[in-house]
């Protein structure tokens, strides 16, 4: 069976650290975040596997090569001149997708949800499709996925604020709404729903009108652990949250100053860090000279001459400012 890795975001949420590569090329914790992506799914036993490419696609090849790294034979499909969406992504990979049942996992989480369990659930239903869906008890802004025994039959908007609905509805006993965890599985018939040559995301092109039409899409509900690292402070938290107590991550070449004064912070490759430095929660990448004496706390910093990779700050992105050298971007905004 294959998989598809969705490698292709622009990862605007977590600019400037994705201005010179895409969002799953980002390291993390000592290897590039889509690595864990394929080690996870190699895990499984797929072996075959498929990466979607469009923003900075050179970044993804070079952290992920032929996949041998990590136990995996990769092919990649470019996206151009345009990114295809989710759908778009299927139709310009359904000449390797169509003759079997596939895996789809988005290329920017962290997680050790147990696939052959959602596969088992994927052929115990004879669904056309199986969303692995989690619960969001801290109400965050991921779509609600609603079902009914078992079946997935919509989709809501984000979850509404539990405090907020207790003092309206006292009475209302609110289950935690169900988000979808970007894994999913489908059969080779999705692609009746995906045009060709669509520009589209996969819920309006095929959930949608697969359900309307009242095909079996099962929900395989999990507990397993789930981080997705769509921003920069959720990036730091949950890098912090999986450093085993350690209060540094320091990568390749980088020379620190003894005297520096360093915690709760994630430190990319070839940074210098000179005397008298004092660091907290800050995240520094590539490249990066932090000056004798220069305080930084809840923030990433890029060089400022990094900048030239972009035309235009993007517009969900946190704002930044060029502080010497550097571009720093504080993250409490």
């Amino acid at each position: 069976m294959k998989a598809m890795i969705l490698a292709a975001g622009f990862g605007t949420r977590l600019f400037p650290l994705t201005i010179d590569r895409t969002k799953p090329a980002i390291p993390f914790l000592g290897k590039p975040l889509v690595g864990y992506v394929a080690e996870y799914i190699a895990r499984y036993g797929f072996k075959d596997i498929i990466v979607n490419l469009h923003h900075q696609p050179e970044s993804v090849k070079h952290a992920l090569g032929d996949g041998s790294d990590y136990g995996v034979k990769i092919q990649y499909t470019l996206e151009e001149p345009k990114i295809l969406g989710t759908a778009g992504a299927l139709d310009n990979a359904r000449h390797l997708l169509e003759d079997e049942t596939f895996l789809i996992v988005n290329g920017k989480i962290i997680t050790d949800i147990d696939i052959a369990a959602a596969l088992e659930t994927h052929r115990k239903t004879g669904a056309l499709a199986t969303m692995v869906l989690k619960e969001n008890p801290m109400r965050e802004r991921f779509t609600v996925v609603e079902i009914k025994d078992n079946f997935v039959t919509g989709f809501g908007d984000f979850p509404e604020n539990s405090e907020r609905n207790e003092i309206q509805n006292p009475k209302s006993k609110i289950q935690n709404p169900l988000m979808f965890t970007g894994i999913h599985i489908l059969e080779p018939r999705v692609f009746d729903y995906i045009p060709r040559g669509v520009y589209s995301d996969i819920v309006p092109t095929f959930y949608n009108p697969a359900i309307r039409k009242g095909e079996k899409i099962a929900a395989h509900i999990t507990n397993g652990n789930w981080f997705e690292l769509s921003t920069i402070p959720r990036y730091l938290d949950i890098s912090l949250a999986m450093m085993n107590g350690k209060s540094v991550c320091k990568g390749e070449n980088c020379s620190i100053s003894a005297n520096a004064q360093i915690s709760n912070s994630v430190i990319w490759d070839d940074v210098v860090i000179e005397s008298g430095a004092r660091l907290n929660r800050t995240i520094i990448a590539d490249g990066v000279t932090v000056k004798a004496d220069e305080t930084f706390e809840n923030a990433a910093i890029i060089r400022a001459d990094m900048l030239r990779h972009s035309s235009k700050i993007p517009e969900k992105a946190l704002k930044g400012k060029v502080v010497g050298e550097n571009y720093v971007v504080p993250l409490n905004q």
